[in-house]
C-alpha cells in the first residue's frame, strides 16, 4: 500500500529514494544479489560480515519473528 503524501512531499520522497539506491554500496549488493539469485521464496540479507544469507519472505516481513510495527 503506498503511503499517502502531498505531492511536494512525495516528490522529495522519490529524489531521496533514488539517492540512497545509488550509493556505491548499495549498487554492490545490487549487483551481488544479481548474481547470487533470487528466488520467490526468499529474500537476500547482508550481514554486517559482508556475507548473505537467505530469509524466507514470510519471516522477513513478520520483523524476523518479532512481529510488525503494529503488532508491537
Amino acid at each position: 500500500m503506498a503511503q499517502k503524501l502531498k505531492p511536494k512531499a512525495k516528490a522529495a520522497k522519490a529524489a531521496r529514494d533514488t539517492r540512497a539506491a545509488k550509493t556505491p554500496a548499495r549498487r554492490r549488493k545490487k549487483a551481488q544479489n544479481q548474481r547470487i539469485g533470487q528466488k520467490s521464496n526468499s529474500d537476500i540479507h547482508h550481514a554486517k560480515s559482508g556475507g548473505t544469507r537467505r530469509v524466507s519472505v514470510k519471516k522477513n516481513r513478520g520483523g524476523h519473528g518479532r512481529g510488525t510495527t503494529k503488532e508491537r
